[in-house]
């Protein structure tokens, strides 16, 4: 197999530069209600495939997710500067990726679409490997997402993300209180 070159995975970062900001919910909840659906429609193809059958739902269920749903293994490896994490997307471009990191949250979602026509044989049997992705990770510590960095080779994507900034401390000092006769 030859070897691939590394290609750039592009993050989906907050409009304000300076800040952090998590990603819009709204998007979070679509993309996962779609894959609630696709789901939920397998698990009834395989309810009537199997005759309509009750008492069998949760092996449907499971079965229709395997399907589906490529798990997405991760490795989280820390450093005194930044955190990196390396996951398995087997099959995925940079372009069928999309990272989202937040301060303490980071989500890999991928999508491809494969077309596969045959009409010269009749198939007899097929197996599909899963055409979507999705995982979210938390993190161990804050991050900064606008300095994040993310490649894929060779099925790994690597998620190099600088540590943020510890919170200053800002010292209180006590004011005596003035002797206000009205009070």
């Amino acid at each position: 197999m030859p070897e691939q070159a590394k290609t750039t995975v592009p993050i989906k970062k907050s409009a304000a530069p300076a800040a952090l900001k998590p990603v819009p919910p709204a998007d979070l909840f679509d993309r996962m209600g779609k894959i609630y659906d696709s789901v939920a429609r397998r698990a009834f193809e395989l309810f009537e495939h199997n005759g309509r059958s009750l008492g069998r739902d949760l092996e449907d269920w499971l079965r229709a997710e395997a399907e589906l749903l490529h798990p997405v293994h991760v490795d989280i490896s820390d450093t005194e500067k930044e955190l990196a994490v390396r996951a398995e997307v087997p099959g995925f471009t940079a372009k069928d990726l999309e990272i989202s990191i937040e301060p303490r949250r980071l989500t890999i979602s991928g999508k491809r679409e494969t077309k596969e026509e045959r009409k010269d044989k009749q198939v007899i049997y097929r197996e599909h490997c899963s055409d979507q992705i999705m995982r979210v990770v938390a993190l161990p510590v804050a991050v900064d997402g606008e300095r994040a960095s993310a490649t894929v080779k060779d099925g790994m994507l690597e998620v190099n993300m600088p540590k943020a900034a510890p919170a200053k401390k800002v010292p209180v000092q006590a004011k005596e209180a003035s002797a206000d006769p009205e009070c």
